[in-house]
């Protein structure tokens, strides 16, 4: 059997569950992690199978959605042209006990989780893509890895990450955030039709080989429109070098893209938070690490222990204590280890101390900001976010983060403005901005479009609870109970374990007023939460 055969089985069993589930209720689904990878075995006299691939393809399985299958690198290579089912690419994934990450591609058969079979809302059109604004525009796909070395993915990743960094200083420019730009990483795709669905005018992409000292960088920069060069160019250079190649890089662009520099944005290029190379490299490492979809105890663990040597390489470098500040907020929100009610005041401290070291790096801010959200220091919050705004116009986290927080400031209808530019910036990860969209219009009382805001994020991540919950309380708010009520069952079977009195609790409101909205949303809908 090939490795389209296996995955056919598996898409075969997987859809064959999705049948025989529909219409049942939780407790009598039966759902199954299926993990698929290629390479060697071994058969034991006993009839057992050793090796690494059974044991990455055991790990594949564990980090699996149930429902849902989880393929290998080599695995997808194999059966991509021939898949007809979402695929969702988690980046490179630390398996325990495997020694190198491993690049992990998900496949989601049909309604394969319980929330799929919700009904939440009516089916609705793809979202529309955003228009090429009238002023330059780009996204920097991330480049690709020619190296034959899996564990130098992060390498390529850092470089476009830290290009997208500088271009996104500029005013003039439309800059698309990482997480949109780097969607369609391991994909086949045409440019022109990338260009479409971000909204922007020039695409960059590009492919990196390293080799010891060495390093070579290619990179083109395309008209969008008609599939043109407006620039290329090759770089040979020594690993040293790569500071000087990513910011000839971004002059390039500025210069192709016809771009008027203010004084202030030509001596922001290039600033960055080291001159050290091996410093810079680990940080690439630990970065790739926190921005992975993959989240646990272990990339909590890898992720500090590399910014500690970056800044036993560099101990003025303030982005690796960020690091660690966002990977003990992860841990606070993710009880990953015993002590985690601890990590969020470590995450204040460290956070603190980066930005005493770093303070010109949009992503020390807004690290910053995200945190004193959760410690309740809502005007720090605030001020932060806009501390990284000038520093960098285009960062869609800090202008997402500081709708959110106008939003328990009590300011919702200012915060507004900030998430729908978020979703402009970074229209693939508009799933997450459009529940802060909901929020501040709850907040503002504005509750049929708050319903609205939340049936779209349903429709965009079927599994939350969050949102369903928020959208019983808007309809509650509109006299809609039944359909509340209806709403509520979908995020119990869902999250059994959910208590809206708990939730509630968490959120950083300043305004008692605007929590008991919340909870008058609910006691209209005659919802016990």
């Amino acid at each position: 059997m090939d490795g389209r055969d296996k995955v056919r089985c598996a898409i075969e069993v997987q859809s064959g569950m999705v049948e025989r589930n529909a219409g049942l209720p939780a407790e009598r689904r039966i759902e199954f992690r299926i993990g698929v990878h290629l390479g060697d075995v071994v058969e034991e006299s006993d009839g057992d199978l050793m090796g690494d691939a059974v044991n990455i393809a055991a790990r594949l399985e564990g980090i699996a959605r149930p429902g849902a299958i989880c393929l290998s690198e080599q695995a997808y290579w194999q059966v991509r042209s021939r898949l007809d089912v979402t695929v969702g690419d988690l980046g490179p994934t630390p398996l325990k006990n495997i020694a190198a990450p491993v690049r992990v591609y998900s496949l989601e058969v049909g309604a394969a989780s319980p929330a799929k079979t919700a009904t939440s809302a009516p089916a609705e059109a793809p979202t529309k893509p955003p228009a090429p604004p009238d002023k330059p525009s780009i996204a920097v796909l991330a480049f690709q890895n020619m190296s034959g070395d899996p564990e130098q993915e992060y390498f390529g990743d850092g470089i476009a990450e830290d290009i997208i960094t500088d271009l996104s200083k500029i005013g003039g420019l439309l800059v698309i955030a990482r997480n949109s730009s780097f969607s369609y990483k391991g994909k086949s795709f045409d440019i022109r039709t990338v260009a479409r669905e971000l909204g922007v005018r020039a695409v960059l992409e590009g492919s990196v080989r390293r080799a010891g000292a060495r390093l070579r960088i290619n990179a083109q920069l395309i008209d969008a429109e008609t599939g043109g060069h407006l620039w290329a160019e090759r770089f040979d250079r020594e690993i040293s070098d790569i500071f000087a190649v990513q910011d000839e890089v971004t002059q390039k662009i500025v210069e192709a893209l016809k771009v008027k520099l203010t004084p202030s944005e030509t001596a922001a290029l290039g600033v960055g938070g080291t001159t050290n190379v091996k410093a810079h490299d680990l940080f690439l490492r630990a970065r790739e690490l926190l921005f992975s979809t993959a989240r646990s105890r272990e990339m909590f663990e890898r992720s500090i222990g590399l910014c500690e040597q970056a800044i036993a390489e560099d101990p003025d470098y303030g982005e690796p204590y960020a690091g660690i500040a966002m990977a003990h907020w992860l841990n606070w929100q993710n009880h990953w280890t015993d002590d985690w009610d601890s990590s969020l005041s470590e995450s204040k401290r460290l956070s603190e101390l980066a930005t005493v070291k770093s303070p010109n790096i949009a992503f020390v801010r807004y690290v910053a900001a995200v945190g004193a959200i959760w410690t309740r220091e809502l005007d720090r919050s605030a001020a932060e976010c806009r501390a990284a705004l000038r520093l960098n116009p285009n960062y869609a986290p800090a202008l997402g983060t500081l709708g959110l927080g106008l939003t328990y400031l009590g300011q919702p209808l200012e915060a507004i403005p900030y998430i729908e530019q978020a979703m402009r910036l970074d229209p693939m990860f508009r799933q997450q901005f459009v529940h802060f969209l909901g929020s501040a219009y709850l907040a503002a009382g504005q509750f049929a479009d708050a319903a609205a805001a939340f049936r779209e994020r349903i429709r965009l991540k079927p599994d939350t609870d969050l949102s369903r919950a928020l959208l019983a309380v808007a309809l509650g708010h509109l006299g809609e109970g039944e359909e509340a009520r209806r709403i509520w069952g979908e995020l119990m079977r869902i999250n059994p374990k959910y208590s809206f009195a708990d939730h509630v609790g968490r959120l950083p409101f300043r305004r008692e007023a605007d929590r008991d909205r919340l909870r008058e949303g609910l006691r209209k809908a005659a919802i016990r939460g």
